[in-house]
């Protein structure tokens, strides 16, 4: 698998001849008209977690000639710009929902946050991108709000938990400070990702994870990509 960073919870990812695209709302690197350009694949996939400005951006249209499928969450339907998708290639996903064809099976989940997260298992991987699930404990939030912010993080990691990842990504966002790994860590400890890519910290350095991220002989390895078109293999 080969994973291109776009911008924020923004990839390419290649899976053999297969190109998975989330959350593309700004590449600034330039990365999709080039790769769809001068690479060889047989399909081409879509994917929106939900409509906030930094996850979608209906400007994805302009690869419709090539696209095999729009995967977006069904919330993005209420955004103005859900009128430009092509209707004959959009495919609307609920939370815990399911959708397949003869090349890719996905499984949607629900978010901490708005829209879903996505489960994609494709040539015999699986890889999950979580769009905004993830422990949002603010620092200096009421307690009851943190509170609540845990409850729901781990409501959804109970349908989580156990499942095995060929690849994931999560995210680590700076602005949550001493609480910025907390829901990876979790996420990590409760699930078997074989390698973890974080995203949302746009702006933030380069995280590295603390001493006890993982738990004992359970380290994977790790990506937190900082600039557009940074690309890496796993």
């Amino acid at each position: 698998m080969e994973v291109t960073y776009l911008l924020n919870s923004g990839f390419l990812v290649r899976v053999d001849d297969v190109l998975l695209v989330f959350d593309a709302f700004d590449d600034p690197a330039g990365v999709l008209p080039q790769a769809l350009e001068h690479e060889r694949y047989e399909r081409l996939y879509f994917f929106a977690s939900h409509a906030h400005f930094d996850h979608f951006n209906p400007n994805i249209t302009r690869f419709s000639a090539k696209a095999t499928r729009y995967l977006l969450s069904k919330d993005i339907r209420a955004h103005g710009g859900a009128a430009l998708m092509p209707p004959e290639l959009t495919s609307w996903i609920g939370v815990y929902d399911t959708w397949k064809d003869d090349r890719i099976a996905v499984t949607s989940f629900s978010s901490t946050d708005e829209g879903t997260s996505f489960l994609v298992e494709v040539n015999g991987k699986a890889l999950f991108h979580a769009g905004d699930f993830n422990w949002w404990d603010w620092t200096g939030d009421t307690s009851e709000n943190r509170k609540l912010a845990e409850n729901a993080f781990r409501k959804q990691m109970k349908r989580l938990a156990g499942r095995s990842f060929d690849l994931a990504f999560f995210p680590v966002d700076g602005r949550l400070g001493p609480s910025m790994e907390r829901g990876a860590k979790v996420f990590c400890a409760e699930t078997h990702p074989k390698a973890l890519v974080t995203m949302h910290s746009v702006g933030y350095p380069a995280w590295q994870p603390s001493a006890d991220f993982f738990e004992e002989g359970r380290g994977i390895p790790v990506w937190s990509p900082q600039t557009a078109g940074e690309r890496h293999s796993f």
